[in-house]
């Protein structure tokens, strides 16, 4: 991501994780609670992200790239594909929602996504097991 002047709240020198997680998430027009809600976490845990107290599991930091539109690679490092686009209250309340619609939808198929990896891991490993036996 280039830094620009409206851009001025991300150094990629000096903001760390909650940094980044905090300006995403406002620059997608949500608050604490929203994004909290939308990861299934509690505002607690995602303050805690924020105030760089904890960090989040992969699964939870893969949905939150979803959410916020943004790269897991800008997520951890600052660098890659961060949030670029106009935050959502320049935008109007019809195309909102739609954002808000896919960034939930990306969200779920991360989220399935993962939870068919494990499944399909666990599949193999008992197939492997009769197999044997």
């Amino acid at each position: 991501m280039t830094t620009d002047t409206n851009d001025s709240w991300f150094d990629p020198d000096a903001t760390t994780f909650g940094d980044r997680v905090a300006g995403a998430r406002e620059r997608a027009g949500m608050t604490q609670g929203d994004l909290a809600k939308r990861l299934g976490v509690k505002l607690k845990t995602l303050k805690a992200w924020e105030d760089d107290q904890s960090e989040p599991r992969a699964n939870k930091l893969s949905m939150m790239a979803g959410l916020l539109n943004v790269s897991l690679l800008w997520l951890l490092s600052g660098e890659g594909d961060g949030p670029d686009t106009p935050a959502v209250g320049e935008l109007s309340p019809d195309i909102s929602q739609m954002l808000t619609e896919i960034r939930d939808i990306r969200a779920q198929l991360t989220f399935s996504t993962d939870r068919l990896g494990r499944i399909e891991k666990s599949l193999r490993a008992k197939l492997r097991e009769e197999a044997v036996e």
